[in-house]
């Protein structure tokens, strides 16, 4: 995840998106429509669509 060109890290799912969110300082991020708001770029899915857990 990147916010303004600067990578946080990555988000494994909704939870890690909503705390990146937390961090880079925008508030009230669970009102936060995640499949339109124009501050998220989703690529290659969206907020549904994340990949399977690591096999260790």
């Amino acid at each position: 995840m990147r916010v303004d060109g600067v990578i946080l890290g990555v988000a494994y799912g909704i939870a890690d998106l909503l705390e990146f969110l937390r961090r880079a300082g925008l508030e009230d991020v669970e009102s936060l429509d995640l499949e339109t708001s124009p501050l998220i770029e989703w690529r290659g899915g969206g907020p549904d669509m994340w990949p399977p857990p690591a096999r260790s």
